[in-house]
């Protein structure tokens, strides 16, 4: 009797990990698998029909473009409409768009235009996916131990993202860009078909609201009445536009030119990934008093991989920085989740996470199509190492904001989230302790 009564409570999940959280990370997982090996397919792919640094940065300045024109709409919408269809309908126009481009490769030599228009098609579905699926995995977690199921869930995609990183970088040797893009296209099909199945009964019905415009402006004031809030997103919009230039624009040229090809950059981006494997196990038992403090602090060495193409250095040495680059951009990634969790209400999640997107890729666009005029001006080298200091400069600035230095974490979650807006981040009830 006392065994059999055991076994079922040795084998129930713990109460964060949810049917909805299950779901949401197997199809995580799916995608990432795909997702990671789909962008350098998608730069030899450009290489490989003759195209340089200049058409590199095109496409991808393509996807992200309509990141900036929809991003915040998706996160308005996101909030009025059930996040899993959105999800869904996201993910379908994904599989169509990667679909299509898997086949303009294999069929013989695409054309810039064509290829920036599907890779553009891809970005509008991850404008309306990103602040839905954002919002959706906030709400299906709660508790104490949010910190952990944020830091399992990152663990299991960023797992998934180095082996899709490495096998993709060596299937794009082995047998070319097309075939990989086609894996990912039947990634987005299995992910969509998984999120069919969320369950948003537990999600109280929106009421009406006063139209799109007034969605927006809520979501703004909830963005601005916070210092700790728009001076990260502000952060991350340099930050990630520049990071972005060197390693979609600069890294596969410099992989081509100085340390092999696609397969030596796919074995660094799995270091990356490695990394944030790493992270994601070192934030499922580190819980910091200060969470934004020590996530801030590990913004800086993410100006360590640009400064390592500039050298250049070696495979290993290339790798080695993108490991410990990994490491650090996971402790920021559950730091800020978690932040936003206990900060931000659960009706506006959405909307306050399509600004932050829209904060970290409003300069992608213009930052990887000035890259190769950028390279032809002043020079590879040069061009990296402007990368580096500028990661340098505005994450230093953001240490100087006061709640970024001082928000702690809760002991006790709080429903309905934040503080009024001008009371200091965090003020509500005692941290957890290291």
């Amino acid at each position: 009797m006392t065994s059999s009564a055991a076994a079922p409570k040795r084998l129930r999940r713990p109460t964060w990990a949810g049917r909805n959280y299950t779901l949401l990370t197997a199809a995580s997982v799916v995608t990432s698998l795909g997702s990671q090996g789909a962008l350098i397919a998608a730069a030899f792919a450009v290489l490989d029909a003759g195209g340089d640094g200049g058409d590199v940065g095109l496409v991808a300045a393509a996807r992200t473009l309509p990141l900036v024109l929809f991003l915040l709409i998706g996160g308005a919408v996101a909030d009025r409409l059930p996040r899993h269809r959105v999800m869904v309908a996201a993910n379908t126009l994904n599989c169509l768009s990667q679909g299509a481009f898997a086949v303009l490769v294999l069929a013989g030599e695409p054309q810039l235009w064509q290829m920036m228009l599907l890779t553009a098609l891809g970005g509008t579905g991850q404008a309306f996916f990103g602040p839905a699926a954002e919002g959706m995995l906030m709400s299906s977690v709660s508790g104490e131990q949010v910190a952990r199921a944020f830091a399992l869930f990152r663990l299991a995609t960023q797992g998934a993202g180095l082996g899709g990183a490495a096998v993709g970088g060596a299937m794009v040797a082995a047998i070319g860009p097309g075939w990989v893009l086609a894996v990912d296209a039947a990634a987005f099909a299995v992910a969509g078909s998984l999120r069919a199945f969320l369950d948003v009964s537990h999600i109280p019905p929106r009421e009406p609201g006063e139209g799109l415009l007034a969605d927006l402006r809520d979501g703004w004031r909830e963005v601005v009445g916070r210092p700790w809030l728009w001076s990260i997103v502000a952060q991350f919009s340099v930050v990630v536009a520049v990071v972005g230039a060197a390693e979609s624009v600069y890294g596969p040229l410099v992989a081509r030119d100085s340390l092999g090809g696609a397969g030596p950059w796919g074995l660094a981006l799995g270091a990356f990934g490695a990394g944030n494997v790493g992270g994601a196990i070192l934030m499922m038992r580190w819980k910091p008093r200060r969470m934004l403090l020590a996530g801030t602090l590990c913004v800086f060495p993410l100006a360590m991989p640009s400064a390592a193409l500039a050298v250049p250095l070696s495979v290993v040495g290339l790798c080695a920085v993108m490991f410990v680059s990994g490491v650090a951009l996971e402790v920021f990634g559950v730091s800020w989740m978690t932040a936003l969790h206990q900060e931000i209400p659960e009706d506006r999640l959405s909307r306050v996470s399509a600004y932050d997107w829209f904060g970290s890729v409003s300069m992608v666009p213009l930052a990887t199509a000035l890259a190769g005029p950028a390279e032809e001006a002043f020079g590879r080298t040069a061009s990296l190492w402007g990368c580096t200091v500028l990661v340098i400069v505005v994450t230093a600035a953001v240490l100087c904001v006061s709640d970024v230095r001082n928000m702690t974490r809760r002991t006790k979650e709080v429903v309905q989230g934040a503080p009024a807006m001008g009371e200091p981040a965090g003020s509500k009830g005692p941290a957890d302790a290291p």
